[in-house]
């Protein structure tokens, strides 16, 4: 790999600020300074510094995001604010982007990577990948909908959905407030509280607990991130 290929890929600046940083001697190769982004380098073996500091290349990275309310699932956006907006500029990696989406004001867990592959095999329909979630519901669910939910569903447009597994944590009948825990297997736009809406309850709020195998760390505030351990890849892989 080029020189100045490895420093980009390592969030280092676009092509032309890694220019500079090469011409100003603060990069070195294996103890060398290195001025030419043309050099040739083994990004695995050569060792690279940049201000005497090491860089470690990454080809494919795999972030953990609890997702807060008002910010979208996209990788730009000119007016609101995104999940990449709250990642480290040093840990955006080129091609880093959310798999599948959560509603703006719907909250918890999401995944970033560049892993196209992966994201194929979590998204695709035919692979059945469960995304499990909470909600505070307006309305009191019962049975009734644990065993309708049980079966598909047609929404009011027509759509029908996949069974679903709901159970019921809590109920106030005084406020008329349930929560709940459900686990789908499709991401149809806006499912859940279009299923509720079926039924004439209404979602107040909603967060994603778990996709796949991957759960939602609960010691990252909302905002935060952290990057995903191997044993968590691996287990994300298995299905593939």
């Amino acid at each position: 790999m080029r020189l100045d290929k490895f420093l980009a890929e390592c969030n280092q600046g676009t092509r032309s600020e890694v220019k500079v940083l090469l011409k100003s001697k603060r990069v070195t190769v294996n103890g060398v300074t290195e001025n030419s982004g043309k050099r040739q380098i083994n990004e695995f073996s050569d060792v690279v510094c940049l201000d005497e500091k090491k860089l470690t290349y990454q080809s494919l990275v795999y972030y953990m995001l609890n997702k807060p309310k008002d910010v979208i699932t996209a990788t730009e956006d000119s007016v609101q604010k995104t999940v990449l907006d709250l990642i480290d500029k040093k840990d955006r990696i080129k091609g880093l982007f959310p798999v599948g989406r959560l509603d703006k004001d719907t909250t918890g867990l999401v995944l970033l990577t560049n892993d196209g592959a992966l994201a194929h095999n979590l998204l695709a329909p035919k692979k059945h990948v469960e995304k499990v979630y909470e909600a505070k519901i307006e309305g009191i669910v019962t049975e009734a909908e644990v065993e309708l939910f049980s079966k598909p569903i047609e929404l009011k447009n027509g759509e029908v959905t996949k069974p679903s597994r709901l159970v019921v944590r809590k109920v106030d009948e005084d406020a008329g407030i349930s929560e709940i825990e459900i686990t789908i297997s499709e991401g149809k736009y806006h499912q859940i509280k279009r299923m509720f809406a079926s039924t004439g309850m209404h979602v107040l709020e909603l967060k994603r607990l778990k996709m796949g195998s991957l759960e939602l760390d609960d010691r990252l505030d909302p905002g935060k991130y952290r990057a995903l351990t191997q044993t968590e890849i691996k287990e994300l892989k298995i299905r593939d």
